[in-house]
């Protein structure tokens, strides 16, 4: 039986209250700020553990799965301290050359957040860098750029067997390697346990003393339009103003229990390593890795874990709420676990489809007799990286809510939405080695140009915030000369065929008509087929699958009669967005333009004069 879900409050969260300031100029340009003033923060990443292994040496910090028995093991804010310490005086003994930095090869784990931790306190920029660029690549293409960019001093690899193959097509300039596990076949390298039995000195108090605000604390690698990676200065302000910012919105009461979250983003991206892991660290919470992930066979390790976790906020991509909401509805004991102490639910990605909330809420009140704010934010890896946040109750999904104390947004209108340009002091200073991107980086007044879009819920009533619109790069015009506005129209399709659908990049300029490229949702539709060991490609050419792609997408079409909304045709795909192609980008999302130019043969044969077998009709 349905439930109105209106007669259920939302459980009660600390907001900052919505205060803007609008700034209207002649040219239509508009400046938007909240009025509320930043709140102080603390003077370096560092200074949270330190607050925490002082305050709470007892309170588990991380735990993380190992051994054959895949055990928690816990380590407390004091332990982590003392490890932290010892290797930060390994790293000063060892005099490496001032300015290079650190680079990790490593998943998350927890020796890459104690080295992480240790570089800062050893004045070292740390450079997280993605394991796919060692593990998924080919030609290694990514990872030798990068290493060409970085040249760094020291190679940190949490098992040196699995990254054996990259380190050796890497001229490391006679970078020294540390390894965790094992160490790389036929390479010198010095082991963690050897970093963690060094005795610090006094010399680790003055390092961390010595660290200044505008001290660079990691280098954050982004994919630019060429696919070629740019390495994003972190300094310390930056990564502990947003810190205190994003807390400053919404707050931990009182009487709030410690968070507890189990996180799986991965530390080599802003989100994950900046906000998920710097936000629980200043607030002194426990953090259990996830070694699941969004993806077929991989959610399973993750639902493992939520049976034993009782997160109080949970964050994930569309695609984990879709299985976890599969989950959770056929599962009366996960869902006694996973809502017990349950008070905030987080997006990031993509739009969170309105059937996947209003499951997730039908559940939330079930257990809990309340709705659960789902809140979002927006920003970049040069935004460090929350710009925006949502930080109010609000059932509608695809907000990116309100700038947060400290920044202001300019909004420049383009057509019928507007380009959006940021500045605060959470903004980079620029790109490492990289003075032409930084200069093109920054307009006239100091605003960082990010590149996207959005438009106002309510024109005349800002505080009721802003909505994603796209990048402003994406969109086109189709034959007609009617615009087509990439960013909205992905998403409302995406929506339309839930839960089939879960990416897709827009086709179309000087053509007649639009038409998808998508990828689809394999959990999903291997439940529609009714086959848990459907393939790739059997996925794709399923009748069940096809015929719910093209009804969804039809009603849709009814429902959007302009041509700039109408998807006419779609071709699934069943081979994943290519890394070495550079479909993906840093962040994990879509880059639309690479992929067409990828896949043009696909678009082609979207656009086909007689469709072929693998062409879904929809109109």
């Amino acid at each position: 039986m349905s439930i109105d879900l209106h007669r259920y409050p939302f459980k009660k969260l600390h907001f900052m209250p919505r205060d803007v300031a609008l700034e209207r100029r002649a040219d239509g340009t508009m400046l938007l700020q909240s009025r509320i003033p930043m709140a102080e923060y603390a003077p370096h990443i560092p200074a949270y553990l330190h607050t925490w292994s002082a305050e709470a040496p007892d309170r588990v910090w991380l735990a993380q799965r190992r051994g054959a028995d895949r055990a928690w093991l816990k380590v407390t804010y004091g332990e982590a301290q003392r490890i932290v310490d010892a290797v930060t005086q390994a790293l000063l003994d060892m005099r490496l050359p001032e300015g290079r930095p650190v680079a990790i090869l490593s998943g998350n784990s927890l020796e890459h957040a104690f080295f992480t931790m240790a570089a800062m306190q050893a004045r070292l920029p740390v450079a997280p860098v993605s394991p796919a660029y060692a593990l998924m690549s080919a030609d290694f293409a990514k990872l030798k750029y990068v290493f060409e960019l970085l040249e760094p001093s020291l190679v940190f690899v949490q098992n040196g067997p699995m990254f054996a193959k990259a380190l050796a097509a890497l001229d490391l300039k006679g970078a020294r390697i540390v390894h965790v596990d094992a160490p790389p076949p036929g390479l010198d390298s010095t082991s963690w346990q050897q970093l963690t039995a060094v005795t610090p000195t006094p010399a680790v108090a003055a390092s961390v003393a010595a660290i200044q605000p505008d001290t660079i604390g990691k280098f954050l690698l982004t994919s630019g339009s060429t696919g070629m990676p740019k390495a994003v200065i972190n300094t310390q302000r930056m990564m502990s103003a947003n810190v205190a910012i994003s807390r400053q919105a919404r707050r931990r009461g009182p009487d709030d229990p410690v968070p507890v979250v189990l996180d799986w983003l991965p530390w080599n991206h802003t989100m994950g390593g900046n906000a998920s892991f710097y936000n629980l660290l200043a607030e002194g919470g426990t953090m259990y890795l996830d070694d699941g992930r969004p993806l077929p066979g991989q959610f399973d390790e993750t639902l493992r874990n939520l049976r034993e976790i009782s997160p109080t906020s949970f964050t994930n991509v569309p695609a984990g709420y879709a299985m976890l909401a599969t989950a959770l509805e056929h599962d009366d004991a996960l869902c006694r676990t996973f809502f017990a102490n349950l008070s905030a639910l987080a997006y990031g990605g993509a739009t969170l489809p309105d059937d996947l909330y209003l499951r997730m809420q039908h559940l939330a009140v079930k257990y809990t007799g309340h709705r659960i704010v789902f809140f979002t934010g927006w920003g970049s890896t040069e935004t460090a990286p929350n710009a925006t946040i949502t930080h109010w109750e609000t059932e509608r999904v695809g907000l990116i809510g309100l700038p947060l104390a400290g920044v202001t947004l300019k909004l420049i209108p383009t057509g019928p939405k507007y380009e959006v340009r940021i500045r605060a002091i959470t903004v980079t200073p620029g790109y490492y080695k990289r003075p032409d991107l930084t200069a093109a980086a920054f307009d006239e007044e100091g605003f960082y140009r990010i590149g996207d879009a959005a438009v106002f819920v309510d024109p005349d009533d800002p505080a009721q915030g802003l909505i994603f619109a796209g990048r402003v790069v994406e969109d086109f015009k189709l034959m007609s000369g009617t615009f087509v506005h990439v960013g909205s129209l992905r998403v409302a399709a995406i929506a339309a065929a839930s839960p089939a659908i879960q990416d897709a990049v827009v086709a179309g300029q000087d053509r007649e008509y639009v038409g998808l490229l998508a990828w689809p949702n394999l959990p999903a539709c291997r439940q529609l087929m009714n086959r848990p060991d459907a393939t790739p490609d059997e996925i794709v050419r399923a009748p069940v699958v096809i015929e719910h792609v093209r009804r969804t997408l039809a009603a849709h079409n009814a429902a959007n009669p302009g041509s700039s909304m109408r998807i006419e045709r779609v071709i699934l795909m069943a081979e994943p967005p290519s890394i070495d192609g550079h479909e993906l980008t840093d962040k994990g999302y879509i880059n639309q333009r690479a992929t067409l130019d990828r896949r043009a043969t696909l678009v082609e044969r979207l656009y086909a004069d007689t469709p072929g077998d693998d062409v879904i009709v929809v109109a």
